[in-house]
């Protein structure tokens, strides 16, 4: 498997008669920036999902950082997990807590952090998201933006080797993405974290990714670097997916 920090192997996943994932075969690698776009219902967002078992395939075997993920047990499942953070497109921040608490929680309960040092590190990383001044607010209480920042921050918490973003600028307002996306530029450069990124954002996955999916009917339809995929794509669906963009832009 060599360096491949995300590994799919004759993956399927189907609703009924709707296949969703149709035998896929997928490397990751360690540290890699890969950036999944495509038709909005053509399965990237459970893709995604099945990379952490949030979605469970019928068929085939995962394996993250070399560890078969598909057939282990909830417990093995769930410290797996703790070094893969997932920032989806609602936030899912804890509505009752404050930012701060947000970010301290699953350190202290799930890797048993001192409140002390795992305050220190979350306000580490509220600075790096730029909402140092946020720690005592509540999500109610922050913008959109704001809410998808500290998502991200809290999912820096828990250091994770890999970081996955399911269409994280979808809910906002257009002049909030932006900042998102500033921050996730950011958190790119940390070399030692594989991010796999979902989007809409087509200008974000040109400049952003070194790799560059085209996900589409279960199946990967184009795989390469950005600019071979902007520029010169080789399947007549992605061609067509990228008329309809610059008609509709």
């Amino acid at each position: 498997m060599g360096d491949a920090m995300i590994q799919m192997q004759d993956v399927s996943m189907s609703y009924g008669t709707l296949n969703v994932i149709n035998h896929l075969d997928l490397a990751i690698g360690a540290g890699s920036k890969t950036v999944i776009i495509g038709p909005s219902g053509g399965g990237k967002s459970t893709l995604l999902r099945c990379m952490n078992l949030f979605e469970r395939p019928q068929e085939g075997e995962i394996f993250i950082d070399g560890t078969e993920i598909t057939q282990i047990g909830k417990h093995e499942l769930c410290r797996m997990r703790q070094s893969m953070g997932m920032v989806f497109q609602s936030f899912n921040l804890y509505a009752h807590l404050t930012v701060l608490d947000n970010l301290t929680l699953a350190p202290r309960l799930l890797k048993k952090i001192p409140k002390k040092e795992a305050e220190d590190m979350a306000m580490e990383r509220l600075g790096d998201v730029g909402l140092s001044e946020k720690r005592s607010s509540f999500p109610s209480q922050l913008s959109g933006g704001q809410q998808q920042r500290v998502a991200i921050a809290r999912a820096l918490c828990m250091q994770p080797k890999i970081l996955l973003f399911d269409e994280p600028t979808s809910a906002l307002d257009p002049e909030m993405i932006s900042e998102v996306l500033a921050i996730m530029r950011k958190v790119g450069e940390e070399k030692s974290i594989t991010m796999v990124v979902v989007t809409h954002e087509m200008g974000f996955a040109r400049s952003f990714a070194d790799r560059v999916l085209f996900f589409d009917g279960g199946r990967v339809m184009e795989d390469g670097k950005p600019e071979e995929v902007f520029l010169h794509p080789r399947g007549e669906r992605t061609k067509q997916f990228f008329s309809r963009i610059l008609k509709s832009a």
